[in-house]
């Protein structure tokens, strides 16, 4: 049901970029810091690409399962934005803070206690477990800090104060490559340390990051950040509400998560110079996404707030331009990727049999990525209205029916190249993009949990 009154674009593309932008850049920086960790361990050998690659793939599953609760805070948090509820921003904040900080805590136990036993699960090249479990041991210990540095992002993404958390990502990721460069290779008079070298620059980085976030929003006078007082008086109300909420996005990441390690598990027995071109590619795939998490965020931020605040007709009219200007931006960036490609893969170290597969995979990712991120955005913008369910079950139920069958046939069974258990791993999304598409247009995924967004409602139903 789409509005027929004029819509504000001037203002509209100004609110995206006031928040695209700013999350954009943090995330392109980040990715230009790992693409330059990438860079600096190539020079140690293909072998230590590859097993800090699937390190990283073990950190992506803890982020599955903190994921949910990040999507659970922003729809809270933003639709109590909007309706300006201070407590139930500081409260929402408060819930989604522990449930995140219970994820990271666990995981960083599995990555420091239990390093060989994650290795073993990830790749069978002894050579790449024993590197691989050299990092987790102490990599682990930045996992409770990455994801405090995250919960605070998604707070203040939401209360639109963008900027302090790329003040912190800037400050991140220059003292990350400094200590990447001293430690790895042992500089200003330390021992060369390798890719221990590389997984302490990780931790030491991730503290300097959490400090600037901290120190910024304290001197800008944050109303919510720092009222730990009002994070944890919950009460059975809004427990209720938002595990209710976050269940549906919660089982969607974790079982997605649980698909993309299975997924991992055949990809990490391909042959080494194939581990090492998808490690690589996993640091250019953290560029597209970078720029895509800005109209994520944008998406779930401008039409959370409307929601929460009762503007329902133009939250859905921002909804469905957010998700096509997504796929252009997507689109524009990925062209620019594959232009660039041989310098680019040239400088992390990719050559011979590791550079075709490099670029076939970014070739096929390029085309799977303009659909793919539309889904993305779509479910995203469902969530942060109050419908978690839809997308959650299709991403579910195809991962589990289409491509995870497909995938371990492809690599385990038929033993096909790499490049075809790959493409595989992208099979359902333009079916799924054709039902999120027809979802969007109906409007059903709009579902306040502000009383200004259920009074505005049924007059939304009605098309007034």
């Amino acid at each position: 049901m789409k509005t027929k009154d004029a819509f504000p674009w001037r203002d509209f593309l100004g609110k995206v970029a006031v928040i695209a932008i700013p999350v954009a850049l943090q995330n392109l920086l980040t990715t230009t810091g790992s693409m330059v960790d990438t860079m600096m361990i190539s020079s140690l050998g293909q072998t230590e690409v590859g097993a800090v690659g699937l390190c990283a793939q073990f950190s992506s599953l803890m982020f599955s399962g903190y994921w949910g609760f990040v999507g659970g805070g922003m729809l809270f948090i933003s639709q109590y934005w909007g309706a300006r509820d201070e407590k139930g921003i500081n409260r929402s904040y408060g819930l989604t803070l522990t449930c995140m900080m219970t994820v990271a805590i666990l995981f960083g136990l599995f990555a420091t206690l239990f390093p060989e036993q994650v290795m073993r699960l990830y790749t069978d090249k002894k050579g790449i477990q024993e590197i691989g479990v050299s990092y987790l041991r102490i990599v682990g210990f930045s996992y409770p800090l990455m994801v405090f540095s995250m919960a605070m992002a998604v707070m203040l993404r939401c209360t639109e104060r963008v900027r302090i958390p790329l003040y912190g990502s800037v400050a991140t990721v220059l003292v990350n490559v400094v200590l990447n460069w001293i430690l790895i290779f042992g500089h200003l008079g330390l021992p060369a340390m390798g890719v221990r070298g590389a997984a302490l620059a990780t931790v030491l980085a991730q503290l300097c990051g959490i400090s600037v976030i901290l120190l910024l929003a304290k001197r800008n006078h944050h109303p919510y950040l720092f009222a730990v007082g009002e994070h944890f008086k919950w009460n059975g109300a809004l427990i209720g509400e938002y595990f209710k909420k976050c269940y549906p996005i919660i089982l969607n990441e974790v079982l997605i998560g649980i698909g993309n390690m299975m997924i991992n598990v055949v990809l990490g027995r391909q042959p080494e110079e194939a581990i090492a071109a998808l490690a690589v590619f996993r640091t250019l795939e953290g560029l597209v996404i970078g720029f895509f998490a800005g109209f994520s965020n944008a998406a779930s931020i401008l039409v959370g707030k409307e929601v929460g605040a009762g503007n329902l007709k133009l939250a859905f009219a921002r909804a469905w331009r957010l998700v096509y200007l997504c796929q252009g931006a997507i689109g524009s960036v990925c062209v620019l990727l594959i232009a660039l490609h041989s310098p680019i893969l040239g400088m992390m170290g990719m050559k011979g049999e590791s550079f075709r597969i490099a670029f076939g995979l970014i070739c096929i990712y390029a085309v799977a990525a303009f659909v793919r991120m539309g889904n993305w955005t779509q479910n995203d913008t469902f969530r942060a209205a109050g419908d978690a369910v839809y997308g959650t079950v299709l991403e579910i139920l195809f991962m589990w029916i289409m491509v995870i069958p497909f995938v371990w046939m492809t690599g385990m069974v038929w033993k096909a190249s790499t490049l075809v258990v790959f493409a595989c791993c992208y099979m359902d999304e333009p079916i799924r993009y054709v039902l999120m598409q027809i979802h969007l247009f109906r409007g059903t995924w709009i579902r306040p949990v502000t009383p200004e967004g259920r009074a505005a409602l049924e007059q939304f139903k009605a098309g007034k």
